[in-house]
């Protein structure tokens, strides 16, 4: 019988990689995508839809979590709080922080593992270039094991999975080449729907990645600025 996965595939590169190593280890997988009133939520669909087609995919659950956008507190959820510029240096938790939200993605993903018998939730969660998100750190992966353990049925086994925990943007972009994983069909702009702002905090992180792997970022961009000098 195959081992079954639940792969949290938000349309980004690192949840893409995350399928990609999944399906190495064997595993069929099922896809899980939350709509939570961000503001390029159609093109994170697109992208999701993409990605499930490369794949093929046919286990799939896309879930509204409106709630995200009536808490606001992110930069991404409330229209009145600005997508401020990638500052790659900075230590500051940036505006686009969406309270807890990882918390809320595997409360629902194991609830879905459970159900259908999955033995594993991935997740792209990165701690060393996150942008500081409290959320992504090892730690919370670690505590929210334990909650799955204790919150879900005697005989029920489901281990998350982070991958990429400790990996960089520049480990990120080899390791998907290594694996053939289609980042043309990725989106990680938090602004922009048509064409990659290039400037916010997500854009900046994807292109110094690429930048720094030597590798040509397949997407466009609006200002496909340099953010690594060799």
């Amino acid at each position: 019988m195959n081992k079954l996965a639940v792969v949290l595939l938000s349309g980004g590169m690192d949840s893409a990689l995350c399928a990609s190593i999944a399906k190495s280890e064997g595993y069929v997988l099922a896809a899980l995508h939350l709509n939570y009133g961000q503001k390029t939520q159609v093109r994170e669909l697109k992208a999701f839809e993409d990605i499930l087609h490369h794949f093929s995919i046919k286990h799939k659950l896309i879930v509204d979590v409106s709630h995200f956008r009536q808490i606001g507190g992110s930069s991404l959820t409330d229209e009145h709080i600005e997508v401020t510029p990638a500052d790659l240096e900075s230590k500051e938790i940036p505006s686009s922080y969406v309270p807890f939200r990882n918390g809320n993605i595997l409360a629902i993903a194991a609830s879905w593992a459970e159900v259908i018998g999955a033995t594993a939730i991935f997740i792209g969660a990165n701690q060393l270039d996150s942008s500081g998100y409290p959320d992504c750190r090892k730690e919370f992966y670690v505590a929210f094991q334990q909650t799955i353990n204790l919150g879900t049925k005697p005989e029920t086994n489901i281990e998350i999975r982070t991958p990429i925990i400790n990996f960089t943007k520049k480990d990120i972009v080899l390791k998907a080449v290594e694996l053939g994983t289609p980042l043309e069909l990725t989106w990680s702009c938090y602004s922009e729907s048509d064409i990659a702002c290039g400037e916010c905090d997500s854009c900046g992180l994807r292109l110094r990645g690429f930048q720094q792997a030597g590798v040509e970022d397949p997407i466009e961009y609006i200002n496909r600025k340099t953010y690594f000098i060799k």
